[in-house]
């Protein structure tokens, strides 16, 4: 089978591109490398020891994306490509309602068009808001507290809308937790531009020195040690339930929403001291402000997961410490030179 890999050359694309290459499936990667690195493409052969059909390109581009499937017969897509930083979606929403929103439209349309209607999209556990209780399953309410979020459940219903113009279409929406972690290599890991978006790289930053002092917002909250808890997934784990969910989308007769998630939540201090574990590094951090829109909790069920796609997580904090270590000692500055 060929799947196409939109964001492939990102940290969640890269390691799943790795798992299916190692499945057995032909991969072509669709990046425009706005978040992302070349380099990245050449790790994961050099993992997988296998070729991958790379090609640059943006998801609103409709004349690009027919020129790719008139090339290539593409049996499934896989949708990571997207903008993911809530900031800056707050400053720049329109930018982020074109890009994932209207790039995601553009994409189902040139799908139809060569008769290519199976999907797997990459949503969030942003699309359950502020939860009222915890563990999060897939009925919960669904809201939204910044334009990333948002742009995130309108695609979710989009797609829905689309199932039910067309029931031949097999679609899957992956609503993941926080992933962590990096591919035990050390070759590929996550490498955020500029400010992270996400705990582990300030954390790993910190440990090297990059930053001074890790930041922790709010130790006033609801939770053990009164630091926000969440529920912290291994990308591979991540990775390998996107190749599960590959597996069984042509026995789906509706469209499926899962939840990618361990069903145990850490709080940011769990995971600071799990690293120093991990690294032998202090990680020396210290108590700021809560952010406006941050929540105390939130970790999911993933019941749902195990039953529909004998998916489970099989990754702990040690694991996932360890992993993010060894990536950020081998590439202190990334993919950069």
């Amino acid at each position: 089978m060929n799947i196409l890999v939109t964001g492939g050359a990102g940290y969640i694309g890269s390691h799943t591109v790795i798992l299916l290459l190692q499945a057995g499936y032909r991969v072509i990667v669709y990046d425009n490398f706005c978040n992302a690195s070349k380099e990245s493409i050449s790790r994961v052969k050099k993992i997988a020891g296998k070729e991958i059909i790379t090609v640059e390109g943006d998801i609103r581009d409709k004349v690009q994306l027919r020129r790719l499937f008139s090339s290539h017969k593409i049996d499934a897509v896989i949708h990571f490509a997207g903008l993911k930083a809530v900031g800056e979606s707050v400053e720049e929403p329109l930018r982020y309602y074109d890009n994932n929103v209207c790039g995601t439209v553009a994409l189902c349309e040139v799908m139809a068009e060569h008769q290519c209607k199976s999907i797997i999209f990459s949503s969030s556990a942003t699309v359950y808001g502020d939860p009222h209780t915890t563990p999060i399953t897939e009925d919960f309410p669904t809201s939204a507290t910044n334009p990333y979020g948002r742009s995130k459940l309108f695609i979710e219903e989009i797609l829905r809308d689309l199932y039910v113009s067309d029931n031949t279409w097999k679609i899957v929406l992956l609503r993941y937790f926080n992933p962590v972690g990096a591919h035990p290599s050390g070759l590929i890991g996550e490498d955020p531009n500029g400010i992270p978006n996400n705990l582990m790289p300030f954390i790993t930053q910190t440990a090297v020195g990059q930053r001074s002092c890790l930041s922790v917002f709010g130790d006033d909250y609801d939770t053990p040690d009164g630091t926000g808890v969440r529920d912290y997934i291994h990308v591979m784990d991540l990775a390998n339930g996107h190749v599960k969910a590959l597996v069984k989308l042509p026995e789906f007769n509706k469209v499926m929403t899962i939840n990618l998630g361990t069903g145990t939540g850490y709080s940011v201090l769990d995971m600071v001291k799990a690293f120093e574990k991990a690294s032998g590094r202090e990680v020396p951090y210290c108590i700021a402000p809560r952010r406006a829109g941050d929540i105390a909790q939130c970790y999911a069920d993933p019941g749902y997961a195990k039953e529909i796609l004998g998916w489970e997580a099989g990754k702990g904090i040690d694991e996932m410490c360890a992993d993010s270590w060894r990536w950020q000692e081998k590439n202190p500055n990334g993919y950069r030179k």
